[in-house]
């Protein structure tokens, strides 16, 4: 990375935010302004946070859900944060949404995903890892999520978004795309809100 980004990202002002308020990536404030809009997550509710690491969206889930539950899952390592259960694990592995369920011991309230593909400079092929990962987070979110939860993922847009949306409103009572304001103005992402899960049948646990 280049002293130019260095200094970009030290000018950027959810950044600076973030370091001032003691969050571990900018990426909180996107969660919270996302909350603030659609209440996704509530007091008292068990969320999943997929892809957590370095955990700036569980940091904020945790605020949110307060006596509730909040389970982060990464396959990379993630300092613990109070309040916070930490699942090291692969989600393309069953191994790790068993471990999942054992910590839960139910149905959960919200899911989450801010995963996002490691950027190679090709946007198709990085659009294609994108929808890729969230159909695997709507898998989960399909296995994991009680009938009425809600479910949050980001996607880069592009010519796969529309089918990725057409298959995710065929679970969920509502579904719409919400681009926070601390998104860098540059980016593609968009975050798509679903809210009151229909229910776990087979079918909305496949693509």
């Amino acid at each position: 990375m280049g002293k130019n980004w260095v200094l970009q990202k030290k000018r950027d002002h959810y950044y600076r935010m973030a370091k001032r308020e003691n969050y571990r990536s900018r990426a909180s404030y996107k969660l919270k302004q996302l909350n603030d809009r659609a209440h996704i997550i509530r007091r008292g509710d068990s969320v999943i946070d997929l892809g957590s690491s370095p955990g700036g969206w569980s940091q904020v889930a945790a605020e949110l859900t307060g006596d509730g539950i909040v389970v982060a899952v990464d396959i990379d390592p993630m300092i613990p944060i109070k309040g916070v259960k930490f699942i090291q694990g692969d989600m393309l592995q069953e191994e790790t949404m068993e471990r999942i369920e054992e910590v839960v011991e139910g149905k959960v309230d919200v899911v989450i995903s801010d995963m996002a593909p490691n950027i190679s400079g090709h946007y198709s092929y990085d659009q294609a890892r994108s929808v890729e990962l969230a159909e695997m987070a709507l898998r989960a979110a399909g296995r994991l999520l009680r009938p009425g939860g809600n479910f949050v993922v980001k996607v880069f847009q592009g010519d796969l978004f529309q089918t990725y949306l057409k298959t995710v409103r065929k679970q969920f009572r509502s579904v719409k795309v919400h681009s926070p304001k601390a998104s860098r103005a540059a980016s593609s992402e968009v975050y798509v809100v679903c809210m009151g899960f229909l229910g776990g049948g087979k079918d909305n646990q496949s693509i």
